[in-house]
């Protein structure tokens, strides 16, 4: 019994990185090729500023993230007109069990990149979605990089909801990078089925 699930944890590992390779690959050439489609995208659009009586919710931009949202943003070119919506720290230890203090961990950090390349494919659209863009009532809909289509309205507290899920922080900036922190992780079905385990643990 023991070694049948050595044997399984085995080809589980040799499957995970695999995969991982195959996600990689495939994340960077859709980068590549959302890249190449950006003129026909508002490139180089600066967002409006608005008066600050305005912008109650919106974080300075040098405010820091946590150390996995970092990683994130730092996955995508900052010199490039991109919005992405990163997990809050709760959320990536909630939805996806991932803690910096143990994730970043020299046996673990390789699974943990693989992970947050997959989320970014999620998360990241090519083009800048300020808050200021979207208004109650309304939804907008955005393709991500994958190919995964994003749901964005505000609701009535004046926070931006992407698929159902809340913003915590908006319109921070990194280079040309938007950031939107929220209190979720994007993500198909398929996926979340491959991170979550079964039983809930």
């Amino acid at each position: 019994m023991e070694s049948r699930k050595a044997k399984r944890g085995f080809v589980s590992g040799k499957a995970i990185r695999f995969a991982c390779a195959i996600l990689s690959t495939c994340f960077l050439t859709t980068i590549f090729l959302a890249v190449h489609r950006l003129p026909e995208l508002p490139y180089g659009y600066k967002e409006p500023r608005a008066h600050s009586s305005t912008r109650s919710s919106v974080i300075p931009e040098n405010q820091p993230l946590h150390k996995l949202g970092e990683m994130m943003i730092a996955m995508l070119p900052q010199d490039l007109a991109f919005t992405v919506f990163v997990p809050s720290a709760r959320a990536f230890r909630r939805d996806l069990r991932l803690d910096p203090n143990v994730s970043l961990s020299s046996d673990k950090v390789n699974d943990t990149y693989a992970v947050i390349t997959r989320i970014l494919a999620f998360s990241a659209v090519p083009r800048l979605i300020p808050s200021n863009a979207v208004t109650y009532g309304d939804e907008l809909s955005y393709d991500s990089l994958s190919g995964f289509t994003l749901y964005i309205l505000k609701d009535g507290d004046k926070k931006m909801v992407v698929n159902g899920v809340q913003s915590e922080r908006l319109d921070e900036r990194r280079g040309e990078v938007l950031v939107h922190v929220i209190d979720g992780v994007l993500m198909d079905v398929q996926f979340r089925q491959s991170v979550q385990p079964d039983d809930n643990d």
